[in-house]
């Protein structure tokens, strides 16, 4: 290995090659990757490099588009032969920081908002994923799956997952990975097949929380075409400035185990007690057994069926014209004359959401954008922020997720050891809009002290 960018990426691709197919993580690779790698090394010699992630391959979710030989299909078979008409943010923002976008990595199907019980990871056009920690055995999560699947295995040195509610929070604790969920508005959602605005984001998934703050730092952005990204006043911060090993000395910590933890197994729960007990030796004044009103709420997805529907025909209708899936109603159509690939756990959620009027008139629209941000915020989040004084609230594995996203706030979820069968369990560090920094301190300092993450054992067939 001689460093450069070049032979990490082939490095990267042999490992896909060879290791890959018992995981089914990478949809497809760039065509382009070693031939861009080479080019960033000849520009690196000349002029220097461009930031951190100069000749660094990433991997990015099948949901992101790119302008180049590679389709983005959010997993359906639906497009799989569709090439985008524009990069991504996303994407821009990795080419401008010099990193080799290396492959786009399966998922769950339409981000896992298709139909009801789907397994994580599956998608007609990828098949399913596994957890590289025991495939067929442990759930690998979603719908960030392949991506999380992917840096687990160690097949790029990060990767980009997005999230509307545990999406990255979610396979980063089941790869025994650090996933952060930025706050909505911190990375553009343009060019991002859509769930629903007011809850989606893409953000880093890594090994380390060094490298997810370096990712993060790249992509982080104000976009003159998404609104939401006006509000953030983290621009052009440098995420690395805060990863500090006393990082969590003095701050605040509130412990979210009440209408959280009974959701994990038994053997979870010890292995997450035992992570807090390593928490309390950082400096950090931890408080046990905060009360989060919502807790127990029976949350609804209904303003995610609402936003759906004219999200989605808003991104098909700039497809190119040789997509012949142009609507919602023209997927359902074509899921089901193609039933016997599409449908194998069907499309309830799609049928719900076609049903909507796609004008996000309806009072029930309203009442539920209203209800969800009335108990993530003031009888969530920022309820046990204020009434406990914190800076920061854990919750075990991702628990709690769903609060954070309908909330738009941010999470961390660190790796926190393993069930005795080998089992990634995680912690997520949760805050307040824009709260980023203070999260990837905790999490760095956590980290350090902890230092619970093992590669996964990866055998050749």
């Amino acid at each position: 290995m001689n460093n450069s960018g070049k032979e990490l990426t082939f490095m990267y691709l042999r490992r896909i090659a060879v290791y890959d197919k018992k995981i089914n993580s990478i949809l497809e690779v760039n065509p382009d990757a070693l031939q861009i790698a080479e080019a960033l090394d000849a520009e690196r010699q000349e002029k220097g490099s461009r930031s951190l992630l100069h000749g660094i391959p990433i991997l990015i979710k099948d949901n992101i588009d790119t302008h180049d030989k590679m389709h983005t299909s959010a997993g359906s078979l639906a497009l799989k032969d569709s090439y985008a008409p524009s990069d991504s943010y996303v994407a821009a923002q990795l080419r401008k920081a010099g990193a080799v976008i290396l492959g786009k990595t399966n998922m769950t199907e339409w981000a896992n908002f298709m139909t009801i019980g789907m397994k994580n990871g599956y998608s007609s056009r990828g098949g399913q994923v596994l957890n590289p920690y025991g495939p067929g055995r442990f759930d690998v999560g979603g719908s960030s799956s392949g991506s999380g699947a992917a840096i687990a295995a160690n097949f790029a040195a990060a990767a980009v997952g997005t999230e509307t509610s545990g999406s990255i929070l979610n396979p980063a604790c089941n790869n025994s990975l650090v996933g952060i969920k930025p706050t909505v508005g911190l990375i553009s959602r343009r060019g991002i097949i859509p769930i629903a605005h007011s809850q989606d984001t893409a953000g880093p998934m890594a090994r380390t929380v060094a490298d997810a703050a370096t990712l993060l730092t790249a992509l982080n952005g104000i976009d003159e075409q998404d609104p939401i990204t006006k509000t953030n006043p983290l621009t052009s911060l440098d995420f690395m400035k805060h990863l500090q090993k006393d990082g969590l000395n003095g701050k605040r910590i509130g412990i979210a185990f009440a209408g959280f933890i009974e959701f994990l197994p038994k053997e979870k729960q010890a292995v997450v007690r035992d992570a807090i007990e390593v928490l309390k030796t950082t400096g950090a004044e931890v408080i046990d057994n905060i009360e989060i009103p919502s807790a127990k709420k029976q949350w609804s997805y209904d303003v995610l069926t609402y936003e759906f529907k004219p999200d989605l025909n808003a991104y098909l209708s700039r497809l190119h014209p040789s997509v012949k899936v142009r609507t919602l109603a023209d997927l359902i159509e074509f899921n089901k004359q193609h039933e016997a690939k599409m449908l194998k756990y069907g499309q309830a959620v799609l049928l719900e959401a076609e049903e909507t009027s796609g004008s996000l008139t309806e009072a029930a629209y309203m009442e539920a954008l209203v209800d969800d941000q009335y108990y993530a915020k003031q009888q969530g989040i920022d309820y046990a922020l204020e009434k406990y004084n914190l800076e920061i609230i854990v919750f075990p594995g991702d628990e709690g997720s769903h609060i954070s996203a309908k909330a738009g706030y941010p999470s961390i979820a660190v790796p926190a050891g393993y069930t005795m069968e080998g089992e990634p369990v995680g912690i997520t560090f949760a805050g307040p809009a824009y709260s980023e920094p203070q999260l990837i301190e905790a999490a760095y300092a956590f980290e350090q002290a902890a230092g619970f993450r093992k590669p996964p054992i990866l055998e050749q067939e």
